[in-house]
């Protein structure tokens, strides 16, 4: 089988809180201590990776790590029960269902070896992600098991952060040719932390063994990142030879984009006018972090949030585009409210893999019948609502873990991934 985008979205957790943590991610901070309801927000999920398949597209999944994160809590000297607060809802954060953060992917074209490499980031800036990358590491070995087609990294060390795959593009006329890959990171960004750094940049470039000559490094602007884009794909995504992005999404736009007029020379630059949607608007609707995918019929669609299409001057610019008759052929909408209101979109979900489908792991691989298995776990096992306070109770504590140890079984997945 050809080489195919394959997207891994993670299922939502059965711990997904609304505890603030994500400093610089102004959702997360806005919605921080309201009533956050697990169980919508998987089937939120799930029902967008249903959407997905119907339109013809490979689908994988990641399943959630253990939360709360005993381990994590037992190395700072405390438990679940007796943690302060400053500790107690990071080992219980449900971010690691933000697939996008969980590596950086270099395609099998791309690299001096001939395999995809995956690299798991490391994710220091943030404490309640920092604790993610050895459970996920264990889930992409697991994964991308297969040594002739795959290599899986360790994360950068943590002197330098990586926050994986969303700040990292990659451009080609076809999934199966040599690509360009373009990874942006960040310097300053007002009072908030530019959370890639370009030495972790640099470092995945080595160990994927890329050609210098078709990599690039490119500087996220400060003011979109004071603005609230704490990653790339909050302001520009790509696919194949197309980049979707607003005009203060880099510091230096005009070099980026005649390195890839060089290097791509059927690139295809879309670019948002400030004057016509503002970064406000940007951030505010995440028009950006949608999933930019090829159709089987051919032509490109953008999957957009709900939250897209309820902002005038972000609707009004698309539906112009559209009807403009450039690449990008149609806007799908999907809902992921509850993910949005911490902070993630369409994009963020899901880990974008070329590879053959064939050579993963087949339990990571979904089609409707296995969604429809996943989603009566969902229901039966989720909790309803989480409300800050409920962190402290071990009733709660114990169904979280159990629903999780019931999706593992569902999937075949509990003795390779038990906690």
């Amino acid at each position: 089988m050809p080489l195919q985008e394959i997207n891994f979205d993670g299922i939502i957790g059965p711990s997904h809180n609304y505890a603030g943590l994500s400093f610089g991610n102004l959702a997360s901070a806005a919605n921080a201590l309201n009533i956050s309801h697990p169980r919508d927000a998987a089937l939120q999920g799930i029902e967008k990776m249903r959407h997905n398949i119907r339109l013809g597209l490979a689908q994988g999944i990641f399943v959630p790590l253990p939360r709360p994160n005993h381990e994590w809590l037992a190395d700072l000297g405390t438990t679940a029960q007796d943690a302060p607060d400053s500790l107690r809802p990071a080992a219980f954060s449900a971010s690691a269902m933000w697939a996008a953060n969980a590596a950086t992917v270099s395609p099998a074209p791309d690299t001096e070896d001939g395999r995809c490499h995956l690299t798991v980031a490391n994710l220091r800036t943030m404490p309640h992600r920092s604790h993610e990358w050895p459970e996920t590491h264990t889930q992409l070995r697991l994964a991308f098991s297969d040594g002739e087609h795959f290599r899986v990294h360790r994360p950068v060390p943590p002197t330098f952060g990586d926050e994986g795959a969303a700040n990292h593009m990659r451009f080609c006329s076809s999934h199966g040719e040599k690509g360009v890959e373009v990874f942006v990171y960040g310097k300053r960004g007002g009072a908030f932390p530019a959370r890639q750094h370009v030495e972790a940049s640099r470092a995945i470039a080595r160990f994927h063994g890329l050609d210098a000559e078709r990599t690039l490094f490119a500087a996220q602007s400060e003011e979109a990142i004071a603005a609230g884009a704490f990653h790339n794909d909050v302001v520009a995504v790509a696919n194949e030879n197309v980049l979707f992005a607003h005009e203060q999404a880099f510091e230096d736009r005009s070099e980026l984009y005649t390195a890839l007029r060089r290097l791509v020379p059927d690139v295809e630059i879309i670019e948002v006018p400030a004057a016509s949607v503002s970064l406000e608007d940007a951030i505010k609707s995440y028009l950006f972090n949608a999933q930019l995918v090829t159709l089987p019929e051919g032509g490109m669609a953008l999957i957009l949030p709900e939250e897209a299409r309820e902002t005038p001057s972000v609707w009004t610019w698309l539906e112009a585009m559209v009807a403009g008759n450039g690449p990008i052929r149609k806007l799908l909408v999907v809902d992921v409210r509850q993910s949005m209101a911490n902070g993630g979109g369409p994009a963020c979900l899901r880990l974008r893999v070329v590879a053959d489908p064939d050579t993963v792991d087949p339990r990571f691989i979904v089609d409707e019948a296995k969604l429809d298995g996943i989603a009566d776990v969902v229901r039966e096992c989720w909790p309803e609502e989480i409300a800050p306070k409920d962190l402290l109770d071990t009733k709660l504590c114990e169904k979280i873990e159990g629903a999780r140890e019931a999706l593992l079984e569902e999937l075949d997945l509990g003795e390779d991934l038990a906690a």
